[in-house]
């Protein structure tokens, strides 16, 4: 056992309280507990789980101190032990739990000790001591909770644990309740492998007890005040969540294994769809007493805990929208495979968002469906820890083992579960021990690599019967109730599948626009390309100026961020203003007309490259000023630095827009090189969730773009990998060049009637480019322009064109303007995606005498916009002439300045020559 006494980890007042008499009058207290703090201070210098002897101290005191340290042992150890396992046997792990460990022995048994007390017992014999620890921490359920750093929490799990020994007391009711939630799971995974035959389902059978676990959940959640559960998983055994617990119809599910399709709702919109067993669901459901409880079923590709970043920016945005702040309305619930979360990072991840300000969510439940097996890999094989659930001890939150075969034990330890989330807000974990009936999908052989498991699960009964046989066995209920239930579901199912062969099309089961998305709609063609009003008031503007540039005069701020904010006044004054005036005017106004603004990512309060200064702190204390939040509206201003995390930031700011489509959402990467470690949420939500799921979302990404002698991982963020993923008008893609443009962009995400993903490249050098500025008519009388043209150039005397987006527009308007060619002209494309094609043509017309039209851009010929260009105008009369760019290469930028500055100096030069 571990090298400790248990006494100085103790957590029982009772105990102590004795002790402290003890001190102050050792014939305060009953002589037994006279003999035993005798030895206490010996004890406290022990070198291993028991005191063996101590010169002058009783043997009869030594063993109590020994018996103390068996029942902290079987707290903290006791999980090793345990009969959670269906299918295999656990391993061994020494030392055991045999009572030599302790230093005691079977002579010792009868033998009544104090020690008793700690467990709730009073004096008692070693055998019954024993006997409850042994019940409570050593049968179904295996705890691990003693990591925790918070006495109450461990002796709030403690007493609830072995005050009934770990093990549920249902009424017949009750019982049946479960029975019929297993049944149900059961038979309708083996219908539909009956009916449809070699089809993957990803079915749940090993792991039905699943369905029971979060019946309960719902019900427990309700009689606890949730009132909104958020689900999360990936595909294997969601065809049964969806049926029994989020009541999507069967005949619906039936359909799409039938292969039919949803009718459309509109031949513009482009609905691709996805596989059944990725496809998310809401559904209203009451609760036996009577409570209406909203669920929500996430999709998800088969990027398995991908999900999670985006269920619990879902449910934030939902506490901070629709609960007022508070987390014990709502709850996510998260179900995992064992492989998955013991092996991929973004859980890490999402683990230590979980307390942090900006993302927390009162806890989440956790779920692990432990099949011991991922794909066809052995669990030794799959991860290096003791348990799947090892992440758990990064949150301190505790782990119950269940055996999923014992289906009350199941609901016992998840109504646990819930109990501890809503008590404490944090996270806790049920490890559903179980197995998988098939390979990794129903045609696949698991025996090619797991032959001797999957032998003993060919013999293995399934979880309903063996819960059948139990409640048999003790006259629970009878053979003919088993048979009666079984046969009526069958029935049902039978007549739901009849009505789904019968059905051309399915009904639209997934809508988009109810909820928080009321009064909005799907993008029409030709919306996308209207110029919709994003222009403010000049009064009201300079009003909003005003108040988020004047500090307060009681508060000491550092030097240089007084003259910052002296220098922003400065701004309004004169009428010139820069980049970060552009962008927090931007968010003033919004603030105003009654949005919220939500901003996360690394370093964005001040910005990375210190332009944005939206949290000051003061100089001489840790207090914190936010002038956003002066102004009217100011409360909706939420902007936090992330933890050192783009994959599940990313996620969980997708989910928050997905849920709030009236926030203005916004991550920001430290460099946009960096968004890269995030690129499954680009992959698989940001520019495909609309046509696989119907789910639209206003996310903005800002990426920091700018080829400026930073190296390879300082330049790009990566604008020909964006535009290789947009079609279908699926995303806007922007590389603005001024702060009235950058104004007009983000005020226009969510004037519109719509919501599209923004990824706009904001700069670096520019942020402070004395050219880079912008005048106060150019955010009251304009709105955004998606191609800027040239205002210098004499269009009856241009002979060549050259097409830009972003920062080199100001190193070719430098030479333009210095060697004062107005035969070059310089057209800024503003959004590169939608192509403003109308635009384009418009410019070619009006410069008649042009011959050349040049796409120029400072990244490599086979990155950047110019790859798409080439492509698309390829096909209209609209094609470039030539273009401009670094040769082509495998890394997106040099790390020798030198040579940087010759690559953009040929750049410019043959763009003039």
């Amino acid at each position: 056992m571990d090298n400790l006494t248990f006494l100085s980890n103790a957590d029982s007042s009772y105990i102590d309280g004795l002790y402290q008499a003890y001190k102050a009058d050792p014939n305060s207290v009953d002589f037994g507990w006279q003999k035993f703090f005798e030895g206490f201070d010996f004890g406290q210098t022990s070198e291993g789980g028991s005191v063996e002897s101590v010169e002058g101290v009783s043997d009869h005191a030594l063993k109590e101190i020994n018996v103390l340290n068996m029942i902290h042992g079987y707290r903290d150890r006791g999980h090793l032990f345990t009969q959670t396992n269906p299918v295999r046997e656990r391993r061994k792990y020494y030392p055991g739990k045999e009572l030599e460990t302790f230093g005691l022995s079977e002579s010792d048994m009868d033998t009544v000790f104090n020690a008793g007390v700690e467990v709730g017992l009073g004096p008692a014999k070693l055998r019954d001591i024993r006997q409850l620890i042994e019940d409570t921490y050593c049968r179904s359920i295996g705890a691990e909770f003693k990591y925790i750093r918070n006495p109450e929490k461990i002796k709030w799990l403690q007493d609830h644990m072995e005050a009934d020994r770990n093990q549920p007391h249902y009424d017949v009711d009750q019982k049946k309740r479960i029975f019929k939630r297993l049944n149900r799971a059961v038979i309708f995974e083996s219908f539909l492998g009956t009916k449809f035959l070699g089809q993957k389902r990803f079915s749940l059978e090993g792991a039905e007890s699943l369905i029971p676990a979060l019946d309960s959940v719902i019900e427990k959640g309700a009689s606890l005040g949730i009132q909104e559960f958020m689900i999360g998983m990936a595909h294997r055994g969601r065809l049964n969540v969806l049926a029994n617990i989020m009541g999507k119809p069967y005949k619906t599910i039936f359909s799409e294994f039938e292969g039919k399709m949803y009718a459309e709702e509109d031949p513009e919109l482009q609905f691709g769809g996805d596989v059944k067993y990725h496809l998310g669901y809401s559904s209203d459901v009451t609760t036996e007493d009577g409570k209406s409880i909203h669920l929500s079923l996430a999709p998800n590709p088969s990027h398995l805990e991908t999900v999670d970043p985006i269920v619990e920016g879902i449910v934030r945005s939902k506490i901070d929208m629709k609960y007022n702040g508070d987390s014990s309305k709502i709850a996510p619930i998260l179900i995992h495979g064992d492989a998955a979360i013991a092996g991929q990072g973004v859980v890490y991840e999402v683990t230590q968002m979980s307390k942090l300000e900006g993302y927390r969510t009162g806890g989440t439940i956790h779920i692990v469906i432990n099949n011991q097996v991922g794909f066809t890999t052995n669990y030794k094989d799959a991860r290096s820890g003791t348990y799947c659930t090892d992440v758990a001890k990064i949150s301190s939150s505790p782990v119950f083992h269940v055996n999923g075969d014992d289906a009350e034990a199941v609901v016992y330890a998840i109504n646990l579960a819930v109990e501890y989330r809503q008590k404490y807000k944090t996270d806790v974990y049920i490890d559903l021990l179980c197995y998988r009936r098939y390979g990794h999908n129903e045609a696949d052989e698991p025996k090619f690599t797991q032959p001797l498991l999957y032998k003993a699960i060919e013999k293995h009964p399934n979880p309903k019967d063996v819960y059948a046989k139990k409640l048999v066995d003790e006259k629970s209920i009878d053979q003919n109730y088993v048979k009666n239930i079984e046969k009526e579901f069958k029935d049902y199912l039978q007549e739901q599948l009849d009505i789904a062969k019968k059905t051309d099309k399915l009904d639209d089961e997934i809508p988009m626009f109810g909820g928080a998305w009321k009064g909005l709609h799907a993008a029409k063609k030709a919306e996308i390309y209207e110029e919709v009003n994003t222009k403010v008031p000049a009064k009201e503007f300079l009003k909003l100026a005003n108040e988020i540039t004047t500090l307060p005069k009681d508060k000491k701020f550092f030097r240089k961020i007084s003259k910052l904010f002296e220098d922003r006044a400065a701004m309004v004054k004169n009428d010139n203003y820069d980049w970060a005036m552009g962008e927090l005017m931007a968010y003033a106004t919004l603030l105003d007309e009654g949005k919220r603004v939500r901003i996360s990512g690394q370093d964005v309060q001040r910005g990375t490259f210190s332009h944005r200064h939206a949290v000051l702190t003061l100089e001489d204390s840790e207090e914190k000023y936010i002038p956003l939040a002066n102004v009217n509206g100011g409360e909706r201003f939420n902007i936090y630095n992330s933890l050192l995390s783009e994959y599940a930031v990313l996620g969980f700011e997708y989910g928050y827009a997905l849920a709030n489509p009236q926030a203005l959402t916004i991550w920001e990467a430290q460099f946009g090189d960096f968004y890269n470690g995030a690129q499954i949420i680009v992959d698989q939500y940001l520019s495909s969730a609309e046509t696989k799921w119907k789910r639209s979302n206003g996310l903005v990404m800002m990426l920091p773009h700018g080829m400026e002698g930073q190296g390879p991982e300082h330049s790009s963020g990566r604008i020909e990998r964006f535009l290789e993923l947009c079609a279908n008008d699926n995303m806007i893609i922007a590389n603005c060049t001024t702060p009235a443009n950058y104004f007009h962009l983000l005020r226009r995400q969510l004037v519109r009637e719509f919501r599209k993903p923004l990824v706009v490249f904001t700069p670096k050098s520019l942020l402070r480019h004395p050219k880079v500025v912008s005048k106060l008519d150019n955010f009251t009388k304009e709105n955004f322009q998606e191609v800027i043209d040239d205002s210098y150039a004499k269009a009856t005397t241009v002979k060549r064109v050259l097409f830009c987006s972003g920062k080199i527009y100001y190193d070719l308007l430098e030479r333009q303007q210095t060697e004062k060619r107005t035969d070059v002209a310089i057209v800024r494309v503003e959004q590169l995606y939608p192509a403003p094609v109308e635009k384009f043509q418009a410019i070619r017309t009006k410069y008649k005498k042009a011959t050349e039209f040049i796409w120029v851009q400072e990244e490599n010929e086979n990155m950047g916009a110019w790859p798409y260009y080439c492509r698309i105008f390829r096909k209209t009369d609209l094609d470039f002439t030539d273009y401009i760019a670094r040769t082509e290469s495998g890394s997106p930028a040099t790390g020798y300045m030198k040579k940087h500055v010759a690559q953009q100096e040929a750049i410019i030069n043959k763009s003039f020559e």
